[in-house]
């Protein structure tokens, strides 16, 4: 098969969907690898680098397009791309179609297949593709909240840790999955007190025996909501519904109830965002404000940190990319029915329920039904 990378145009990413030890192992399985030019600078990769483990290089993301079978990105198609799309196409990257109706709308019509990482769901549950990318924004969210509580950016002046004699700050993280869980770590680690709701209770106990005394779990309904963020000095906002438009727990009303200064971070903003208030930001532009708490709502949060998030997402994604392009995505999907969990659009059908769901008047078609 013929794969590719593109320089992602996105403001301010700088992570790429393929690294040279990835290039090698398609080689190794005999597939041709097209890569733009400059496309892993951002993250530290050189053009010498992918042209050494076996790929060319061609000037223009528009050569790799047109060239490729399987296109495998990083963050979801821009409309400056979608001329680009061509029938039949493997777009292998995370799509976030629920937030995105234009970008659903070019899929559709160009006939691409939208393979989404954020949708793919394994065996148990999990969700392999948007892990380790749910580790850094978690991570990450502690990190800029804990930044931009500080004056000079209209936070309210506050040490997370505290010191001796001064109150710690008081962080709510709403939802206790891998986003919510490693906020948690690092909030707990920096010294802060810190609120964890979620709407499964099991969650909660996972949660009570790992951190203990540390941590304070509650049921997350909107009393415990309002209640918590009210003392809240940053808001972590970490609720997941795989493929859906992310629920609006945390309401406008909370705003004028906040300490003025307090800071709420929207991890996720890629699906929609949690909160009333929220909209998209970059990285040149992270904050605003709205009745006086600050938000950061940056929707690609973990291309802050390119060279560690590009390696930990091409750990996950290789093995799946590798068994699409050996076999076909029809043979891939019957021999490993995971990867029909990731398939958001084909052949002009929109294949994903919740994102069907998202929107009036488009309708679901079950991919089985289509491949098989």
């Amino acid at each position: 098969m013929k794969v590719g990378s593109v320089k992602e145009i996105k403001n301010n990413e700088f992570r790429v969907g393929m690294i040279p030890d990835n290039v090698k192992s398609y080689v190794n399985e005999g597939h041709q690898v097209y890569i733009e030019k400059g496309a892993g600078a951002g993250s530290g990769f050189t053009d010498e680098e992918y042209k050494a483990a076996g790929a060319t290089l061609l000037d223009t993301a528009k050569e790799v397009w047109d060239t490729v079978e399987m296109m495998i990105k990083v963050k979801e198609p821009l409309p400056d791309e979608y001329p680009l799309f061509h029938e039949g196409l493997i777009l292998y990257t995370y799509l976030h179609l629920a937030a995105d109706q234009p970008q659903t709308d070019a899929l559709l019509s160009s006939k691409v297949k939208g393979v989404a990482y954020e949708t793919l769901m394994d065996r148990n549950g999990g969700l392999p593709l948007l892990a380790p990318m749910s580790q850094i924004a978690g991570r990450l969210s502690v990190q800029e909240g804990a930044k931009y509580l500080e004056k000079i950016y209209g936070g309210e002046g506050v040490l997370l840790a505290g010191v001796p004699g001064t109150p710690k700050a008081n962080v709510v993280i709403l939802g206790g999955g891998s986003v919510g869980t490693n906020a948690c770590k690092i909030a707990v680690g920096m010294g802060a007190n810190v609120t964890i709701l979620d709407v499964n209770l099991q969650r909660l106990a996972y949660l009570d025996d790992i951190f203990g005394a540390r941590i304070q779990t509650l049921a997350s309904n909107d009393a415990n909501i309002e209640n918590s963020v009210k003392e809240a000095d940053l808001v972590i906002g970490s609720v997941l519904i795989p493929g859906k438009a992310a629920p609006k727990l945390f309401k406008k009303k909370y705003l004028k109830e906040m300490r003025p200064g307090a800071v709420f971070v929207d991890v996720a903003v890629d699906q929609g965002g949690c909160g009333e208030t929220t909209r998209v930001t970059y990285h040149d532009a992270p904050i605003y404000i709205v009745d006086g708490v600050v938000h950061y709502c940056v929707g690609n949060m973990p291309g802050a940190v390119p060279r560690t998030s590009t390696i930990a997402l091409t750990n996950a994604t290789l093995s799946y990319g590798l068994q699409i392009a050996n076999k076909g995505l029809e043979q891939a999907c019957r021999e490993n029915e995971t990867i029909y969990s990731a398939i958001n659009t084909y052949d002009g059908k929109l294949t994903c329920k919740n994102v069907a769901d998202s929107f009036e008047g488009y309708e679901y078609v079950d991919v089985k039904s289509l491949v098989n």
